[in-house]
């Protein structure tokens, strides 16, 4: 008895000392992230483990999380849903049911998915569950974009895709189809849909025959930059749950290629080259950053490696550069007739300063910008709200988001 005592306090110890992390104290529910986050390392320790013996990529290992949360989008009492294709994309569709009148002009958000290009769903439950509140609550047409991911469909595919689908959406009579005011759409996205909704904003400005205008875009904790990998906020959150910087930098080589070496490359932030040189103003965090997040971090820019290492710069440093992937790095001229826009940010986040940059340089483009930061925020935090990873932090975000749309939208 004493002896199968001593194993269960044994493993008991063992798991304590796996799901423990130092996590800030400002960060609520400590002990419930922990144990949450346990499940995305545990995860992706398996997927390292997979991807080394030769059995399945550490994407495809990962995709379990997509999997898992994954819901048959339905109609209900108070949501109208049907799934369509868009010029070829597929689009989950959700409306008001029986509200307002029949030819009742509404909003729109077109929603892109988190999930680093990667990973994710538009069928995931909070997702679905993200949709069918701005429909209640605004009485909103949401599409929801189910484009393809990497590494099977690397850039530029997620991104001709979502841009494609919106397009499509935009034309007036597929807009008349669904009784969308054309005055009143927004695009949004968390994440690497963050990414995608701000690099969509960017290029339909751009098109001298697109008639319809995008009114708002609203980016919840996007990625917006690849030039430079070790912002203070990459250095200060390394660590942290949901998304540690191996993380984000995987994410990001694998957009681009499986070749590992770019992988490595940027891990050391050694993957720029003298084709960037110009580039780099557009993410000096001296300049863009307020103080208060640049705390006693001290700049220096990116410095291109002396040899590449293998890496063919031809094929992949192109796409590095490209606005489509990298939205922090449009110039200026690009930004200025862009729509308000609402930008949220989480201290706990290797993402934050991208964020914040963003929303300092569309303040001093002239755009209306909502800078909406969470002191105790962490990334991912908005799509928990579906026990046991409930938290109470992502109603809040929610709450917030859905205001800031209900009011300028």
């Amino acid at each position: 008895m004493k002896s199968n005592s001593k194993i269960a306090f044994l493993f008991v110890m063992i798991g304590a000392y796996y799901v423990y992390l130092p996590i800030p104290g400002e960060i609520e529910q400590k002990w419930k992230l922990m144990i949450t986050d346990s499940f995305f390392r545990s995860l992706s320790h398996l997927a390292d483990l997979s991807e080394l013996l030769g059995l399945k990529d550490y994407m495809g290992v990962m995709m379990f999380i997509t999997v898992a949360e994954k819901v048959v989008p339905v109609t209900d009492k108070r949501v109208w849903v049907t799934e369509e294709v868009f010029d070829g994309v597929d689009m989950v569709v959700y409306q008001p049911g029986q509200q307002g009148g029949a030819w009742e002009l509404r909003r729109a958000v077109i929603y892109l998915h988190g999930g680093g290009w990667c990973l994710g769903s538009s069928r995931m439950e909070p997702y679905d569950l993200l949709a069918r509140k701005m429909v209640v609550e605004l009485n909103a047409v949401v599409i929801s974009v189910e484009y393809r991911l990497a590494p099977a469909h690397p850039f530029p595919v997620p991104f001709e895709d979502v841009y494609r689908g919106v397009r499509y959406f935009l034309q007036g009579r597929v807009l008349a189809r669904y009784s969308v005011d054309p005055d009143r759409i927004a695009v949004s996205g968390d994440s690497a849909g963050g990414n995608l909704a701000a690099a969509v904003a960017q290029k339909l400005q751009q098109e001298p025959d697109q008639q319809v205008a995008l009114k708002a875009q609203a980016l919840l904790y996007p990625v917006l930059q690849a030039l430079d990998l070790n912002t203070p906020s990459y250095q200060q959150n390394q660590d942290m749950p949901i998304l540690p910087r191996t993380l984000m930098v995987r994410f990001w080589s694998e957009y681009f290629t499986s070749d590992k070496t770019l992988f490595r490359a940027m891990m050391t932030n050694s993957h720029n080259s003298a084709q960037s040189a110009h580039l780099l103003k557009f993410v000096n965090w001296s300049s863009y950053l307020p103080e208060s997040f640049r705390g006693t971090y001290r700049y220096s820019a990116p410095e291109a490696p002396a040899v590449s290492g293998g890496l063919d710069l031809s094929r992949t440093f192109q796409a590095i550069m490209d606005p489509r992937a990298s939205p922090l790095l449009a110039a200026d001229r690009s930004l200025r007739f862009l729509p308000k826009a609402y930008i949220l940010t989480c201290e706990y986040d290797v993402l934050r300063d991208d964020g914040v940059m963003y929303a300092t340089r569309l303040s001093r483009a002239g755009v209306n910008v909502t800078h909406r930061h969470y002191g105790n925020g962490f990334h991912g935090a908005l799509m928990f709200t579906v026990w046991p990873a409930d938290f109470q932090i992502a109603h809040r975000m929610t709450d917030d988001y859905v205001s800031w749309l209900r009011e300028n939208l």
